[in-house]
């Protein structure tokens, strides 16, 4: 059986108008692993994931929620903070899990069930790969700036700075090479996490809390401290890891969607 697995990843607009052209994707590093993450679960399942006919959807990681179509499954996906007034094409959805408690209450507010299931997939990568395999092609370093996409061009882009729609593993394998990980990307900092690497979130010019809010609520952290610069941040250090069970999130993997009960 085959599932699409919905993920953002526009066409860069090579100029605007009547006659726009579009460019490469966007390929912002955290909106691509959820179709990875899903990837890997069925892998180590031994569950064969079809290319064609899909015939279910599935939203996985990212503030991705405006997209859902009705009857779509959720797992782990969130609500966009600058579209918490959208009107959402859909009345019922099969949600499994989602990012954060604020999340959960804006589809419960909409008639939608939600169980108390929470969690950025991207919290697993430090279960399906080794930190040691990940930065095995990257030096050691104090520390890496992951800023949000949108952030990237007020950033210093030096040495230790990583453009999010850089090569995936390349991200990640920096992020992982890093003993500590500060900046405006979200997925920066639950990559970093789900590590054990301390990471610090430097507020961003461009993006609501609301993402950052519900992520942290949602692995057990109701206050936290961004700083306001990366200096500041460095001085900060990291904020304490999560003490997060993933086994709950683990569990609810809609490995039914492929047509197993497989866990």
């Amino acid at each position: 059986m085959s599932v699409e697995v919905v993920h953002w990843n526009p066409r860069r607009p090579l100029y605007r108008g009547r006659l726009a052209r579009f460019g490469p994707r966007l390929n912002n590093f955290g909106d691509l692993l959820g179709p990875v993450i899903v990837k890997e679960m069925l892998k180590r399942a031994g569950v064969a994931q079809q290319k064609t006919g899909a015939s279910h959807r599935l939203l996985a990681v990212g503030s991705i929620l405006h997209l859902a179509n009705e009857g779509d499954s959720i797992w782990g996906a969130g609500v966009n903070g600058k579209k918490l007034t959208s009107e959402y094409s859909f009345d019922k959805l099969d949600v499994r899990a989602v990012r954060g408690p604020l999340t959960q209450r804006i589809l419960e507010d909409s008639g939608i069930a939600v169980p108390s299931v929470f969690g950025d997939p991207g919290l697993l990568v430090g279960q399906l790969w080794s930190r040691n395999e990940l930065a095995a092609t990257h030096g050691q370093c104090r520390f890496s700036v992951v800023p949000n996409f949108h952030d990237f061009h007020l950033s210093s882009q030096d040495a230790q700075t990583v453009d999010p729609r850089g090569q995936l593993w390349d991200v990640i394998g920096k992020i992982a090479a890093s003993d500590l990980v500060v900046g405006s990307s979200l997925h920066g900092i639950v990559i970093a996490e789900s590590l054990g690497i301390p990471a610090r979130l430097v507020l961003s010019n461009t993006e609501p809390l609301f993402k950052y809010q519900d992520y942290y609520q949602g692995t057990g952290r109701t206050a936290f401290t961004p700083a306001n610069s990366i200096a500041e941040a460095l001085q900060l250090g990291g904020e304490p890891l999560p003490e997060w069970d993933p086994t709950p999130l683990r569990d609810a993997f809609p490995f039914d969607l492929w047509g197993t009960t497989t866990a």
